[in-house]
């Protein structure tokens, strides 16, 4: 029999430490902007360390806005990998990973794409160094946060479509060398990630 009968399964699902942060986070940030009082956050607070579940956890969040999914996008977790290269061949670096504060690529006589829409970042700025030499890499990133291009081509092509200005977001640096070949970027649509959902 169920603790609390009324909560789904997910609901009852006991929360993690990053879970607890994040509902902390939410409430330190709606006390900021004045849709909870000082007394009142304090109470919510004792709630989230206090919660057994994570239905209880979201009830010490009633009534405030959902958070962006750009909130949820930095987390302590280890990185996934850190490096990734091809040599005559291709490489594919996506899906649900933890992106480090530096990943690099190499290509040559090959090929790769970097996706980073449904990964999250160990920094809130990352940094995609790619290089292309004889080769194409592509890095695809989400529409909602910060992008910086600055990489070279020489003899080759580095694409710039991709950057954009996103205040408050978690920001993106891509940086490298296309020689003789291209590294090209793209900006699209990511998946909201869910907070303690993997």
């Amino acid at each position: 029999m169920s603790e609390h009968p009324h909560l789904t399964s997910a609901q009852q699902v006991r929360p993690s430490d990053e879970d607890r942060d994040q509902v902390a986070l939410r409430l330190q940030q709606a006390a900021a902007v004045g849709r909870i009082e000082l007394a009142e956050l304090d109470q919510r607070l004792s709630e989230i360390y206090q919660a057994r579940t994570r239905g209880e956890l979201a009830h010490a969040a009633r009534g405030l806005p959902e958070p962006a999914r750009t909130d949820t996008l930095v987390v302590r977790d280890e990185p996934g990998s850190r490096f990734a290269f091809s040599v005559f061949g291709w490489f594919s670096r996506g899906g649900r990973w933890v992106a480090p504060r530096v990943f690099t690529s190499l290509s040559m006589f090959g090929g790769g794409e970097i996706d980073l829409r449904d990964a999250r970042f160990a920094a809130e700025e990352i940094r995609v160094r790619a290089f292309a030499l004889w080769g194409y890499t592509e890095v695809v990133v989400p529409d909602d946060v910060e992008v910086e291009v600055k990489g070279f081509g020489l003899f080759g092509a580095f694409d710039r479509s991709a950057a954009r200005s996103r205040r408050g977001a978690p920001r993106i640096v891509i940086s490298g060398l296309a020689l003789f070949g291209g590294v090209g970027t793209k900006a699209k649509a990511a998946r909201k990630v869910t907070p303690g959902r993997d």
